[in-house]
């Protein structure tokens, strides 16, 4: 396991290197991370928020060989460095955007070409492999580097932490299926956009899954007997477990639980109070 330095590129695979920008908080953990694929040609995944000295670092590491510029999505740590970069090198910048955004997004993400689910680019000696998988927002994707079975994941997964689901453009549902859908690829290590490489990612992903599931049974088994309750006063009694400190950043996701339920026809809300539709 690499552990996280500032402005130094730290090699993780024969054709993945990171490097960490100096933004740590409580959203972004010791800092985002960009990706750099490749050695000849290079694509850089997320190149973080418009940072100098990340920025240079950057620069000074691919030279004249970037080629692309990828974003796992258009969240303010992960994307606006996009921009400075494509008009630094004349890279071309490639992933999706939200067609309505929901006032945490970064406008000044304008992709050259969008992904579809499974497009391969080839990189002429790697090949980077676009996943939808929404969830975290609607725009999410994760990248995998094939040659290396190394899964750049964004906001999909985090080291050590659970990400947050804000819905309209979170959704809960979405993010357990596409949790589901990494199953089906080969993969041997996570590199998330928070933390460092995780390793055993089949164990990861089911965790994750299970967690996001138990959480689930717990707000059912919360909800019964309470009739009709509001997003506010549930939060609370789902997450007594949680930090208080937290619980703003919890009712978003208990808000992404409810609307799951609401989709498995096991729960019904008007206005701001919800109630269950199972006995």
């Amino acid at each position: 396991m690499k552990e996280i330095t500032y402005g130094k590129p730290i090699c993780l695979s024969p054709n993945v290197r990171r490097i960490t920008v100096p933004n740590p908080g409580r959203m972004t953990g010791p800092g985002t991370n960009t990706y750099l694929v490749g050695e000849k040609n290079i694509a850089v995944i997320d190149p973080g928020p418009v940072e100098e000295s990340h920025i240079q670092a950057i620069l000074d590491a691919v030279g004249d060989r970037l080629k692309w510029i990828l974003v796992t999505h258009t969240h303010p740590d992960h994307s606006p460095g996009a921009k400075v970069l494509a008009e630094a090198t004349g890279a071309i910048l490639l992933g999706n955007v939200l067609p309505v955004d929901d006032g945490h997004q970064d406008n000044s993400f304008v992709p050259q070409e969008n992904f579809t689910h499974d497009q391969v680019l080839d990189g002429g000696g790697f090949h980077i492999r676009a996943i939808c998988t929404p969830g975290h927002v609607d725009n999410h994707l994760c990248f995998l580097v094939e040659e290396d079975n190394l899964l750049i994941t964004g906001d999909h997964i985090m080291q050590g932490s659970t990400v947050v689901i804000i819905p309209p453009h979170g959704d809960m549902k979405a993010y357990i299926d596409s949790l589901q859908l990494l199953k089906k690829y080969t993969i041997n290590y996570l590199a998330p956009g928070h933390g460092t490489l995780i390793e055993n990612p089949e164990n990861e992903i089911e965790g994750l899954i299970q967690h996001r599931l138990g959480r689930e049974s717990k707000v059912v088994k919360t909800m019964k007997g309470l009739g009709e309750i509001s997003l506010e006063d549930l939060t609370p009694k789902v997450y007594e477990d949680v930090d208080k400190s937290l619980h703003p950043l919890a009712k978003y996701s208990l808000w992404a639980h409810l609307l799951k339920l609401e989709k498995d026809q096991r729960a019904s809300h008007k206005n701001d109070r919800w109630c269950l539709l199972e006995t």
